[in-house]
């Protein structure tokens, strides 16, 4: 199990790279866009992140699984990290719907507004962190 639970924590901070840098290509196209600037490549680096970040949610989430089958759903403290787990996942998703937008040349949330949602999965990543090692509620 100690083979699985590595390659859970390997997907989980490759997922995490993409989830934490996606929302910066959407900060910098919407800026370049507003200034006028050539933003076709950030479409494709925004487009390959995504794709990557997707197979790595996919390994982290099946690979979770897995150690959860394998130890039991046992403790408070797994339930509410499967309620962030979740929140996760609604902004990997929340994630598509803009580079969709972004693909097919529709407006984005301000740059301003971006930047929040950077920061914003922070929000769900530390309890996350948290709860995985604190353990608070046993």
């Amino acid at each position: 199990m100690l083979w699985i639970k590595c390659f859970h924590i390997l997907g989980v901070i490759s997922w995490l790279a993409g989830v934490f840098y996606l929302p910066r290509i959407f900060v910098h196209y919407a800026e370049g866009l507003a200034a006028g600037e050539d933003v076709r490549r950030l479409k494709i680096m925004g487009a390959r992140l995504y794709g990557f970040m997707t197979i790595m949610a996919i390994a982290a989430l099946a690979l979770g699984t897995w150690l959860w089958l394998g130890h039991g759903f046992n403790g408070r403290w797994l339930q509410w990290k499967l309620v962030f787990v979740l929140a996760l996942l609604g902004y990997h998703f929340f994630c598509r719907v803009l580079l969709n937008r972004m693909q097919d040349d529709q407006p984005l949330p301000g740059a301003l507004a971006l930047r929040f949602m950077n920061e914003a999965a922070l929000l769900i990543v530390v309890p996350i962190l948290i709860l995985v090692v604190v353990k608070p509620f046993g």
